[in-house]
């Protein structure tokens, strides 16, 4: 079932800021556009999955209700995410409702991150909605070890696809988990070939989500060890650049290119956060490495959905966490059961 469409307008105060009970400031929205996708990789979900109905699911026009009302608190960044975000049906008419608001000043940027197999076919059409700027995961240039990360994916339909999106005009950031074993040996690939077409790479910490079929224990890999390991091979010059979420960049000598560090688990990054997650079925998260999250599906089909959802948005921020509380030591893991293709990591 879908809803009435209805424009989400607040006529009382102007809009203020959205401030954690820590004093920091949400800017950033990461919006959950599905919980499907086309691959299963393997720290992201288990290869059997069962995915929501797609009558639980908020409609576009819900999802870009939602936005709106994150907007007149200050949100200056949304990302689209999923699951896979591009498997989710008309999902350009989405990103077209919210280029409106990079026109006319309310948005600095709407983007997405994507695992690339659809990419070809939607590159353009992300582009004229007013995207410019990708993240694509891409774990491995061997398509063997592809195939094994992802379960079943194909490593051509993700290299035509960050094809398209450059010929578009998009800018391609590659994003990598970073796994211990075979990704060490192939890190410095995936450094020649990002740099080398002009993309970022960053590298991400495992994140103890979700039961996903392997042990985590003897996967994980710190970002620690591995930069020191790097830098053994490449001279790494630190520079301020964010795009504004959690990555720390540094720029190699080598190549001229950047590489970036995702380091929830060895070097927490919580302290400056400035971002929340809505899920597909409109669940707030104000911290994906914690457990609970407020429900805004039925105020936002409610009477009144500015007034009330916002008032919602704003009392769960009042119990915003400081952090996370992720561990993973040796044997000692310490996750939550939620797999991270709920909210798109």
């Amino acid at each position: 079932m879908r809803h009435e469409r209805r424009v989400i307008t607040d006529p009382g105060a102007g809009p203020s800021p959205l401030i954690d009970q820590f004093g920091r400031q949400v800017t950033y929205l990461r919006l959950s556009v599905t919980d499907r996708c086309d691959l299963r990789c393997t720290y992201c979900m288990a290869e059997h999955m069962t995915f929501l109905p797609r009558r639980d699911v908020l409609s576009l026009e819900e999802l870009y209700d939602l936005a709106q009302v994150f907007m007149r608190g200050g949100v200056r960044k949304i990302r689209l995410t999923g699951g896979e975000p591009l498997v989710r049906k008309n999902i350009i008419q989405l990103f077209e409702l919210l280029s409106a608001h990079l026109r006319n000043g309310d948005l600095d940027e709407v983007t997405l991150t994507t695992n690339g197999t659809l990419l070809a076919r939607h590159a353009e059409a992300l582009f004229a909605a007013g995207v410019r700027r990708v993240n694509v995961s891409l774990d491995s240039r061997d398509p063997a070890r592809y195939a094994q990360i992802t379960r079943w994916g194909r490593l051509d339909a993700v290299l035509n696809g960050i094809d398209a999106a450059l010929a578009a005009g998009l800018k391609v950031k590659l994003n990598a988990v970073a796994l211990r074993g075979a990704f060490e040996r192939e890190v410095d690939d995936l450094i020649r070939f990002a740099h080398g077409r002009g993309m970022d790479l960053t590298l991400i910490e495992e994140m103890p989500l979700g039961e996903a079929g392997h042990d985590r224990g003897e996967s994980f890999l710190s970002l620690r060890d591995l930069r020191r390991s790097l830098a053994e091979r490449w001279t790494m010059v630190a520079v301020e650049d964010r795009t504004g979420g959690p990555a720390r960049y540094v720029r190699l000598a080598e190549t001229g290119g950047r590489l970036g560090f995702i380091t929830p688990l060895s070097c927490d990054f919580c302290a400056s956060c400035n971002r929340v997650r809505i899920s597909c079925t409109g669940d707030l998260f104000t911290c994906m490495g914690q457990e609970g999250s407020v429900g805004l599906r039925d105020a936002l089909r409610g009477e009144d959905p500015a007034v009330v959802v916002g008032r919602m948005i704003r009392d769960a921020l009042g119990c915003k966490p400081k952090g996370h509380s992720f561990e993973i030591s040796g044997q000692a893991i310490n996750g939550i059961a939620r797999h991270m293709s709920v909210l798109g990591g």
